[in-house]
């Protein structure tokens, strides 16, 4: 078996011409969402439901929630390896100091930011460069202000409108927020932010929990709360963003059993719980991420994800490219001070119209 290794962006580009040459490759990792789901209406990804049924011991072990992310009617085209959500993480020193508590809503997430610039701190680090950063922020404020049942169609293949005014109040949030940013987010990458944060230069940013294992660096106690409630929105409040990564098998390969007896490998308990000490990363293997395996945090998190009863898929994976990219470039101008939130979904509206022609 050969392996291939690559940056996400330099991945999605080999991926593309490799599943779609002569000697596909029988195994092939994939993201939740449009990316995973094109696969499947264009018949690359293999039915793997006879295997899940066929060897039920091992596939109830998996996390059912992350298995729906790789279903289409009723039938699973993948298998998720990890699973990962998003959350703020704040200096609990800064936080004491200051007298404040991790707020639970908006009003009171200002109320703390505020506090927090007054005293000379920066209240919110968020590093912007790759667009995706502040689509995170985007997915979580959409999943807030608009009704669940619009959300859904709107990230749907080909169903993409984008018309509800929740859309232009959730940027409008977003707005809000940049008072208390980073001079510039769009200058520096997501990583640099993180680090920025773990220095102790900001108190409060935006990271995904497979990002934990950074946080063996910080110098501060520490402490993560979910995004704020918005007091008369019409969207999910209690609800996470994230989606589980994993693999699926290209419906050409010559030796399909081979392949899902090496996947169900991947993803027994007991790599499962090697995934998560080694690497961070949370196995969808139901019970892997343990006091065992992982810190407090990790299992907190981890209760998190098992627990919600909705989690929202980040919008640059859920959406087709040609959409999200207005989208990603508009906010990246929008928090630049260049495009209005209103502006920015008028091109995304555009967007959504031009690939349904």
């Amino acid at each position: 078996m050969n392996e291939v290794t690559a940056l996400n962006d330099d991945y999605k580009q080999k991926a593309n011409v490799l599943l779609g040459s002569q000697n596909p490759p029988d195994v092939f990792f994939t993201w939740a969402g449009e990316y995973g789901q094109k696969f499947i209406r264009d018949g690359v990804a293999l039915d793997l439901s006879k295997y899940y049924q066929q060897n039920s011991s091992w596939s109830s072990q998996l996390i059912g929630s992350q298995v729906n992310f790789f279903k289409k009617d009723d039938k699973v085209y993948g298998v998720p390896l990890f699973t990962d959500s998003k959350l703020f993480f704040y200096n609990k020193d800064i936080f004491d100091k200051l007298g404040l508590q991790a707020p639970t809503t908006w009003d009171e997430f200002i109320k703390d930011l505020t506090a927090i610039k007054k005293s000379g701190t920066t209240p919110l680090m968020l590093g912007n460069k790759a667009s995706w950063a502040a689509a995170h922020y985007v997915t979580a404020l959409n999943q807030r202000m608009v009704p669940k049942d619009v959300l859904d169609k709107d990230l749907s293949y080909q169903g993409a409108q984008f018309t509800d005014p929740g859309y232009v109040e959730a940027l409008k949030k977003l707005n809000e927020l940049k008072t208390y940013m980073n001079d510039n987010p769009n200058a520096i990458a997501h990583d640099e932010a993180r680090n920025l944060f773990l220095g102790g230069k900001a108190a409060v940013t935006f990271l995904e929990t497979q990002e934990i294992t950074f946080m063996k660096d910080a110098t501060f106690k520490w402490g993560t709360f979910k995004v704020p409630t918005i007091a008369g929105a019409k969207g999910d409040q209690t609800g996470l963003i994230g989606a589980p990564e994993g693999f699926m098998i290209h419906s050409k390969s010559q030796h399909p059993k081979e392949a899902m007896e090496f996947l169900e490998f991947m993803t027994s308990k007991v790599n499962g719980e090697k995934l998560i000490k080694d690497t961070g990363l949370a196995s969808t293997v139901d019970g892997a991420v343990n006091a065992n395996t992982a810190t407090s945090h990790e299992i907190e998190a981890m209760n998190l994800i098992k627990s919600a009863n909705n989690m929202e898929i980040w919008t640059d994976s859920a959406l087709d490219s040609r959409v999200f990219k207005p989208y990603g470039d508009g906010v990246q101008a929008m928090l630049g001070g260049n495009m209005t939130p209103e502006q920015v979904m008028k091109n995304v509206q555009d967007a959504a119209k031009q690939l349904k022609q």
